[in-house]
């Protein structure tokens, strides 16, 4: 959970992961904390975008040290196999998709 300290109209002004002087330790999901996230740009929403370009991102990763025999798929633990299989599979369906759709954009 986070710690904030407020300011002296009640507002967060600072956050941190680790406690601290003047900290008080909030829920992740309370309202001020999703306020102040939006404040600073960092709406769940965006947080969300983020994270699915980083996974595609490290797809992309897993695909180049196979292609260029720094791994093995099989050195991967089969939980991993199977979420790439998947991924790798949905992607291959979107992408046919989008040709369909005359779409150059790669899902």
């Amino acid at each position: 959970m986070p710690y904030v300290k407020h300011d002296e109209q009640g507002h967060i002004a600072m956050v941190n992961l680790e406690p601290g002087e003047g900290l008080l330790e909030v829920p992740a999901n309370s309202p001020e904390m999703i306020e102040f996230m939006k404040g600073m740009g960092m709406e769940q929403g965006s947080l969300q975008q983020s994270d699915m370009r980083l996974v595609r991102v490290l797809e992309d990763l897993v695909d180049l040290l196979i292609a260029r025999d720094v791994i093995r798929f099989t050195d991967l633990p089969q939980a991993a196999q199977e979420k790439l299989l998947e991924r790798r599979s949905m992607r291959q369906s979107l992408g046919a998709l989008n040709l369909l759709s005359g779409s150059n954009e790669i899902v």
